[in-house]
């Protein structure tokens, strides 16, 4: 006989419907939330780089690339124009100063001096037999002279004879008259003639005087020529290096050519460039440092170019006292100038971050360290190993400095 089976509830025959609704339901309700709350991205933690706010000596300073150059550089000109005859000295050769670079060879100037030499001889002669004839004229006034002094000598002693004559009546007074009258005009007049005899002697004297001095200037008129000559041979203008010759043989320079240089290695500069951004705040004397081998050395900028080329503009430093060992044209180094003194700062160190921020938020940890929230900041200085923060940060935060690239619009990473 069949057993009446009782109807099971709706609930019951439909629990898997039910069920399945619900998790559906459920995964809806999820998705919604999620959609509404932060958005979030999990990352390796080991491939990130973690940085904390300090608050240390922050010292705002540039790090450039410094070129090692000479202290100073010259540029050898041609002082009279030529033709290169033979180059002595090759690129690259140590020089004292004085030895020779190279020779130049002028057939005009030669003939020009050779003409002189012999414009010079002349003049030599011609003054040679002038000084004999000053000599002559010399001698016959000391004895016309003489002979003027001996004449009033004479007359000296005449007249007193005729006085003596007088007294005793030999002559008459008229007579003693007569003689005075000779005695007092031959006097005067040998006095003239002496007088005469002094301007001569002066004349010849600055005539000869006169003489000496054309001569002198031919001479040095001819020493400035052979000088002209020596020119002719290019000579090192100090110790030092021929970096190059920008000539060769047989090509024709003209004075004031530029046609090789030499540098100075007894001491060497640092030569950099930098962005135009600095150009306001950096000044001759500012002080730089070169690390080197786990080693300071100090420097300070002498030359500061202004002219910007490129948004950059050149800069000259020298090293203060002691050199890196080895130092040497060409070589590399970094470079940190200082752009003011150190201060007390709240700082985190430079990363990737402010490329893909612009400095304007960073991601902070919690104090689990496994999750960071997306922070807004305020960035102040820099230098090329820190970042000053103003706002957002406290000490102790520790940020996420690299990676950015990776994160999107993530608003909270989870660190695995």
């Amino acid at each position: 006989m069949d057993k009446l089976l009782e109807k099971k509830p709706w609930y019951i025959r439909h629990r898997y419907y039910l069920a399945g609704g619900a998790a559906i339901l459920a995964l809806i309700v999820l998705a919604i939330l999620l959609s509404a709350g932060p958005k979030k991205l999990r990352v390796d933690g080991d491939e990130l780089k973690i940085g904390e706010a300090k608050t240390q000596p922050f010292r705002e300073y540039v790090d450039v690339e410094g070129l090692v150059r000479p202290i100073l550089t010259l540029k050898v000109n041609a002082r009279e124009s030529g033709s290169v005859l033979r180059i002595v000295a090759e690129d690259g050769q140590s020089l004292k100063k004085g030895d020779t670079i190279m020779v130049l060879t002028n057939p005009e100037l030669e003939q020009s001096i050779e003409d002189q030499r012999d414009d010079l001889a002349r003049q030599h002669t011609s003054y040679q037999e002038q000084l004999i004839e000053q000599e002559k004229m010399r001698l016959n006034l000391k004895k016309q002279a003489l002979q003027t002094r001996y004449d009033m000598d004479r007359l000296e002693k005449n007249i007193q004879l005729d006085r003596e004559e007088n007294r005793m009546g030999i002559k008459s007074k008229a007579q003693l008259q007569v003689a005075e009258d000779e005695y007092r005009y031959n006097q005067e007049r040998s006095k003239l003639e002496l007088q005469s005899l002094r301007n001569d002697s002066s004349s010849a004297v600055l005539k000869g005087q006169l003489l000496a001095r054309d001569m002198e200037r031919e001479q040095k008129k001819y020493q400035r020529s052979m000088k002209r000559l020596e020119s002719l041979v290019i000579t090192a203008p100090c110790d030092g290096q021929l970096s190059y010759i920008s000539v060769t043989p047989g090509q024709h320079v003209v004075a004031g050519e530029s046609i090789a240089e030499v540098k100075v290695l007894d001491d060497f500069k640092v030569h950099a460039s930098l962005s135009e951004y600095y150009i306001d705040r950096i000044t001759s004397g500012l002080p730089a440092t070169i690390s080197y081998q786990s080693e300071k050395f100090p420097l300070h900028i002498t030359k500061v170019v202004p002219e910007v080329k490129d948004r950059t503009f050149e800069i000259d430093l020298v090293f203060e006292k002691k050199q890196p060992e080895n130092i040497r044209v060409g070589k590399s180094y970094r470079v940190q100038i200082e752009l003011g003194k150190a201060e007390q700062a709240l700082v985190i160190p430079r990363g990737s971050f402010y490329q893909n921020t612009a400095g304007q938020w960073i991601y902070k940890l919690d104090k689990s360290g496994k999750k960071a929230v997306r922070t807004p900041i305020t960035i102040g200085r820099q230098n090329p190993s820190q970042y000053e923060i103003l706002e957002g940060l406290a000490p102790g935060d520790k940020v996420i400095t690299t990676g950015y690239d990776k994160f999107g619009d993530s608003e909270v990473i989870i660190l695995d």
